[in-house]
């Protein structure tokens, strides 16, 4: 009898946070309720690249799997800074790149997690690879006469199904996706003035009308019906030199390593899905119809354990912590925006940053005063620092692809 192909895949997180070994166990229910498991055709293989540092966590809130969910998966490897070093000596050892070089991949910040992920998948011999979050969870939330009504995903089968015909994949997320929280418009502040905050700190995609619903439903984000109930996946349109994509619920695939870019941010700031997004415009990207529920806050731990609420909890500007992450992702966003606009709107940049200095220098001082919080201003040094070093920035962009290109002709390489 001929003996089927095993399709070897990947599933990858990059983590920092002491509830990961929730989160895996739910998704290991998921993948054995939808059938993945008992598949013997498929091969369930874990990676997980963690920081010790982002919450204070230790090497064993990773490893310290339950036996009965070993016994599901076929394989899991832990990548920390030990595991990391002895890939940059293969790596050096085989002549492959430099270990300067291997510092562009490895070196610091969220790509360098997800690049570790990538390498390491690559390396043993996956098809494909799918990111997925640790504050991401397989259910969806839609909001129906008042009330949160919700179903589970099948999200590693859905991208299985898509990505045999595509170099990408990704789905869609509900919850708590953006940081902005439930506003109430004053004369302190209005719809004006943050309208115009928003536009000069965001990437193209965030569209305000859209944000704007979002936000009047407490800052959650509801499934679409629709999306839920189609079984077709859509291929993505290309926006400004980009095909957008998202971090996690997201599936690369491997079977050509040499179509394969690695992730990138400039240093400190995040961005690095939507710098893979503008290297794709010769790659097939599809978005397919399957949903992770977002817990930005991690407010909702419990929906791990089986509680479901009936309703969501609006997301106001009230807190510390609420305004605090919102602050922090204003400073995450303003410093890749330069780079984006460098790369996406190349005759017209000098322009942009014009724009976004004079909307940021009459918004901000509301945006301080709305929110309590002075040290907003700081967005306005962050935009100056990074516009000055985005050339340097570009710079690394394109090196790390160069680096990338040498590691993945060495695994094609292989017999």
């Amino acid at each position: 009898m001929q003996k089927v192909e095993e399709i070897k895949v990947g599933i990858g997180f990059a983590t920092g946070r002491k509830s990961f070994q929730k989160v895996l166990r739910t998704n290991i229910s998921n993948w054995k309720e939808s059938g993945l498991v008992a598949n013997k055709r498929i091969s369930l293989n874990i990676f997980v690249a963690y920081d010790l540092h982002y919450n204070k966590t230790q090497v064993t809130d990773y490893t310290n799997v339950h036996p009965d969910l070993v016994k599901q998966i076929d394989s899991s490897k832990f990548i920390g800074s030990v595991a990391i070093k002895e890939e940059i000596d293969y790596l050096i050892n085989e002549n492959v790149i430099s270990f300067e070089e291997t510092q562009m991949i490895f070196g610091k910040g969220y790509a360098a997690k997800r690049n570790a992920v990538l390498y390491n998948a690559i390396k043993n011999n996956m098809d494909y690879l799918v990111f997925l979050d640790d504050d991401e969870y397989p259910m969806a939330v839609t909001n129906t006469l008042d009330t949160a009504i919700w179903g589970g995903q099948f999200v590693l089968s859905e991208h299985l199904k898509n990505i045999t015909d595509a170099d990408i994949t990704h789905g869609h997320h509900c919850g708590y996706i953006s940081p902005i929280p439930y506003m109430e418009f004053n004369e302190i502040m209005t719809e004006a003035d943050f309208r115009s905050f928003i536009e000069a700190i965001s990437n193209d995609i965030v569209k305000w009308d859209k944000l704007k619903a979002i936000m009047k439903n407490g800052g959650i984000t509801y499934a679409d019906t629709k999306t839920l109930t189609s079984h077709e996946a859509v291929e993505v349109e290309e926006v400004n030199h980009s095909k957008f994509i998202s971090g996690a619920n997201l599936c690369i695939n491997l079977t050509k390593p040499e179509r394969i870019f690695p992730f990138y941010n400039p240093p400190g700031a995040r961005g690095e899905d939507t710098f893979l997004s503008t290297c794709l415009s010769q790659r097939k990207v599809l978005r397919v119809p399957c949903y992770t529920f977002h817990d930005g806050f991690s407010t909702y731990n419990h929906l791990l354990e089986g509680v479901l609420p009936i309703r969501l909890k609006f997301i106001k500007a009230d807190t510390e912590k609420v305004t605090t992450r919102f602050y922090n992702a204003c400073i995450g966003w303003i410093r890749y925006k330069p780079l984006l606009l460098y790369i996406t709107h190349p005759d017209h940049y000098e322009e942009k940053i014009n724009q976004m200095r004079k909307q940021l220098s009459v918004t901000l001082p509301k945006i301080c005063e709305y929110f309590g919080k002075p040290e907003f201003m700081n967005v306005l040094g962050e935009l100056e620092k990074y516009n000055k070093n985005v050339k340097k920035h570009y710079g690394e962009f394109l090196e790390t692809q160069r680096i990338w290109a040498k590691i993945m002709k060495h695994f094609a390489q292989r017999e």
